[in-house]
């Protein structure tokens, strides 16, 4: 029988349980989380808080273990996505990073630091409050757990779309290391290391931990004569075990990421035609200025952006988590507070023209939480209660500068500002903003084994959240003035608000399983569910007299009705595991980001979409044929739209043009739409088909008279076709891509590791995300993914 001692939430995907393994060395890629060995008993966990079956957990969740994290080069959530079809993540800088399980989890394009994310992501049971916070590089992971849908019922902060948990290994009593090294092309290289040991035995242990990634560019700036979009992290983490008593322990831990890359260019793609008039969409502006890029093929990787780029960050924190087994359960207590500093320089006219010199916005946020849980079981009731308090603090102080192009490049060519580059040269808008965000929350779940094979489980939460912010923006002249002219205002107005939100609601699930056949499950869930509402601190959009339109300050909350019938099974003496699960999720007020049509605003605002619906199928799957071999795969097919957004920002197609009562046709000069209906459309980032699979074969060898494993193996992923723009358009379109990475080696049998490892083998150019320049001007930009890489790792357990 395998356990996991582990109590904080653990769950199974059969795709997944292959990633994790921790088989013995003839089956070193076996499938060990959600199978056992043949004639082997249950493997036990702990996903609702209490030990349990695997396969009795009615949740549609995956684990990567550790061993499968490293093999693969999954050294981030980003690289996450290769391995999970439900889960995306699109990225222009960390802080502008959406994260989305199943269509749902925050607005697709740039951050809004006033509103709540909907995929909780938790390190050793620490919520982060921002996907910024957690684009560090994975250090001394044992699992990373993948819970698909809301989990508001047993996690301390809600989440509406889902969960990532990172768990850490533990400090051990008995000394431990282990060391890694790789090298690759693109000047990559990466170290890792972690020792653990006790300080006084069985009371008292130690575990260090740290990690380096660097990596040259994969895009060369003309301009600076440098390569841009690389890698520069530093990671480091202490964590210090005491066994107080035999039923109490207390775990202090503390981390400090550092990350300076140059960072992070979007480059030209192509134009497309908008409804602005000729002379002022890219082509004809380019000419003007006898400006062309040094490339019209993205994938030459070239860019002359003329500004800095800088995307440095600092994340860290420290944590207590305490756990005292008292009376018919367990009382857990997490104490954390955690920091991120970022400190980021952009060029958001995305050319080598000097239209905006200067695109910045510092951030610091501190965040503190509190969590109490207490978990058991009396008798044929199962329990878990917690209470939960969240605290963020937020000061942003962001520039924007104007250039000595943007006059004639923004304005009006027929009037006579555009020939004067001193009207726009040197505008400047300094932002002071700041949030307070503060959560409390009460929750459980109860479930009732209403016999051997039928289980209810009711879950519930009350929470209560408050929202205080402020948004300053303080617009000068090139020469220092305040007073400044409506074509000024019109590219950067002054703003001043200071938006409130608070608000209790009431949420929770419930569970049916039953036990269909011995290693058959069936189950089906409905949650109710809320995201809290939110404040805009990106600048509000501007009524006919340039002032901003106080109404657009709060969102409302995100009211989500899921449900959920899932299928586990085992066959063959648990050598084959199908999975099977179907979602139709409702998301009404659903928090949506839009884009002010206006010429110099760069970032888009918050509002509430109608309402938005998801649904699919996942399927997961896994085998070993023999005792060498084992093959995974997992597929899932997302339908998510727009059920009613009747007053949604227009598409380029249909933007840029003068106000009146018949638009033109898409893609013609003339008049715009104030507004576009896109009910209907396909959610921003959401492929409707995605798969991964893959496998590894294991021969036993000999090498040098040393034995062990010789092995292959494959890893591939495939997502179709997926609009990269709020609405969709013909232009921000990313063509559907597989990719396919390779690995072989030989695995010591005194714990060393050796292997060759490509990622996109096959060279596959795409896209990660695309975007348009603002002012309508046609461009489309984006970020070239990685070309086919290469390298050799070497690690060692000892």
């Amino acid at each position: 029988m395998r356990r996991y001692s582990n109590r904080r939430p653990i769950a199974q995907s059969v795709f997944v349980a292959f990633l994790s393994t921790a088989a013995s060395p003839a089956l070193c890629a076996a499938p060990a989380e959600a199978m056992a060995e043949p004639g082997e008993a249950d493997i036990l966990v702990t996903a609702r808080r209490r030990e349990e079956s695997v396969q009795k957990v009615p949740l549609a969740i995956a684990v990567l273990g550790g061993k499968m994290l490293d093999r693969t080069g999954t050294f981030s959530v980003a690289r996450l996505t290769q391995l999970q079809p439900s889960l995306t993540l699109y990225s222009t800088n960390p802080r502008n990073t959406t994260l989305n399980i199943r269509g749902l989890g925050s607005p697709f394009g740039l951050t809004n630091d006033g509103i709540e994310q909907g995929v909780g992501i938790y390190v050793d049971e620490v919520y982060n409050s921002r996907v910024a916070s957690s684009t560090f590089d994975f250090v001394d992971i044992e699992r990373v757990e993948v819970l698909r849908g809301p989990q508001g019922t047993l996690y301390g902060k809600n989440t509406t779309a889902g969960a990532i948990g990172i768990t850490t290994r533990a400090p051990s009593f008995t000394p431990e290391a282990r060391a890694e090294f790789t090298a690759g092309n693109l000047q990559f290289l990466q170290a890792k290391a972690s020792f653990s040991a006790p300080l006084v035995e069985d009371r008292l242990a130690l575990r260090l931990s740290g990690a380096v990634t660097t990596r040259r560019g994969t895009i060369y700036n003309v301009t600076s004569r440098q390569h841009v979009n690389s890698l520069d992290n530093k990671a480091v983490r202490a964590q210090l075990l005491l066994r107080a008593t035999d039923r109490l322990d207390l775990t202090f831990s503390g981390d400090y990421n550092d990350q300076a890359p140059n960072c992070c260019a979007q480059i030209y793609v192509r134009t497309g035609a908008t409804q602005r008039p000729l002379n002022r969409q890219f082509a004809a502006l380019a000419a003007a200025f006898g400006y062309a890029p040094p490339s019209t093929n993205a994938f030459d990787r070239l860019t002359d952006l003329d500004s800095e780029l800088r995307a440095e960050q600092q994340i860290g924190g420290v944590s207590l988590r305490a756990r005292w087994e008292i009376g018919p359960g367990t009382l857990t207590s997490v104490t954390a507070w955690r920091f991120w500093n970022w400190d980021p320089s952009n060029d958001r006219d995305f050319t080598g023209l000097p239209i905006t010199t200067l695109s910045q916005n510092p951030s610091r946020q501190r965040q503190w939480t509190q969590e109490l849980r207490y978990a058991g079981t009396a008798g044929r009731i199962d329990f878990v209660a917690g209470l939960f308090a969240f605290r963020q603090t937020l000061k942003t102080s962001g520039v924007q500068e104007q250039g000595s192009a943007a006059s004639r490049w923004l304005l009006n060519p027929a009037s006579a500002s555009a020939q004067d580059p001193a009207v726009l040269d040197g505008l400047r808008s300094e932002n002071a903003i700041g949030l307070k965000n503060s959560s409390l929350a009460a929750f459980g779940q109860i479930g009732w084994r209403v016999t051997d094979q039928l289980r209810l489980q009711p879950g519930f939460r009350v929470n209560y959240d408050r929202k205080s912010g402020s948004y300053v923006a303080t617009v000068t002249t090139g020469s220092g003035s305040t007073v400044l002219t409506s074509e000024q205002r019109g590219v950067l107005a002054p703003q001043s608000y200071d938006p409130r939100f608070s608000a209790w609601n009431v949420s929770g699930d419930f569970t049916l399983s039953y036990d269909i056949a011995p290693d058959v499950l069936g189950y089906a869930t409905y949650g109710r569910g809320f995201k809290s509402g939110g404040i805009n601190l990106s600048g509000l959009p501007l009524d006919g007299n340039n002032q901003p339109i106080l109404a657009s300050a709060t969102v409302k909350p995100e009211k989500v009705d899921h449900f959920e019938i899932g299928l586990k099974s085992q066959w063959l003496g648990r050598r084959l595991s199908f999975n099977l699960s179907a979602f139709w999720t409702d998301v009404r007020d659903y928090q949506a980001t839009v884009t002010n049509g206006q010429l110099g605003v760069l970032r888009g605002y918050l509002a509430n979409a109608g309402k938005v619906r998801t649904r699919g199928l996942e399927a997961d799957l896994s085998a070993r044929p023999t005792d060498r071999l084992s093959l995974y795969a997992s597929g899932a097919f997302t339908d998510a739209k727009y059920v009613r957004f009747v007053d949604a920002p227009c598409p380029p197609e249909l933007s840029g043009g003068s106000s009146g009562p018949v638009p033109s046709a898409p893609g013609t000069p003339g008049v715009s739409p104030a507004s576009c209906d896109i009910s209907g459309q396909r959610l921003p980032g959401v492929s409707r088909w995605s798969a991964s699979f893959g496998g590894e074969y294991a021969l036993p060898a000999t090498i040098a008279g040393r034995e062990g494993q010789a092995y292959l193996g494959v890893d591939g992923s495939y997502r179709s076709t997926f609009s990269s723009n709020p609405s969709r358009s013909r232009y921000t379109d990313i063509a559907g891509y597989a990719l396919l990475n390779l690995r072989a080696g030989f695995r010591f049998g005194t714990g060393w590791d050796l292997f060759g490892w490509v990622r996109n083998a096959l060279d596959k150019d795409y896209y990660e995300v695309l975007a348009t320049q603002s002012g309508n001007t046609g461009l489309i930009v984006g970020q070239p993914a990685d070309p086919r890489t290469y390298g050799l790792t070497i690690k060692g357990a000892f």
